[in-house]
């Protein structure tokens, strides 16, 4: 798995339930256009295909971090750490935050994933590079960060 994706997966993990059960509850129909299984027929034969647009779905998907609070998320790890962590302004305690590794190893692993074009033996400038690219694709992905962070 990349770094950029286990970045994703650590604060979906840690959203707020509320931003994720907004589907139907046990027990209420099944939404419109979608047809019950006659009595006796296996869902196989009932309907023989899939209806059509459901290929299309999954490019119609909302962002992975749509509406996640990333800026809270943060704080409280930060918190939960022990840690004196400044998320705000630096990819290696954003990365400890998380409980990922911060090596320099996997610092370049991730300024790859996400096209560095520097010098990577300049960490300085990569892990500021490295920081800031980060909160940008938060962002692009849903996630509600502050607007100097974004």
């Amino acid at each position: 798995m990349s770094i950029f994706k286990d970045i994703l997966n650590k604060l979906l993990g840690r959203a707020k339930p509320a931003a994720t059960t907004s589907g139907t509850p046990t027990g209420t129909p099944a939404p419109a256009g979608s047809a019950p299984t006659p009595s006796g027929a296996s869902p196989a034969s009932a309907g023989g295909t899939a209806p059509a647009g459901s290929a299309g779905q999954a490019t119609a998907k909302p962002a992975p971090l749509s509406g996640v609070d990333v800026e809270s998320i943060m704080d409280n790890l930060v918190k939960e750490s022990g840690q004196t962590l400044n998320w705000r302004t630096s990819i290696v305690d954003t990365m400890k935050a998380l409980g990922i590794d911060s090596s320099l190893e996997h610092r370049k692993e991730l300024a790859r994933e996400l096209h560095y074009s520097g010098d990577m033996n300049d960490s300085a400038a990569m892990n500021i590079w490295l920081h800031k690219r980060l909160m940008q694709e938060l962002a692009a992905n849903g996630g509600k960060l502050p607007a100097d962070l974004s």
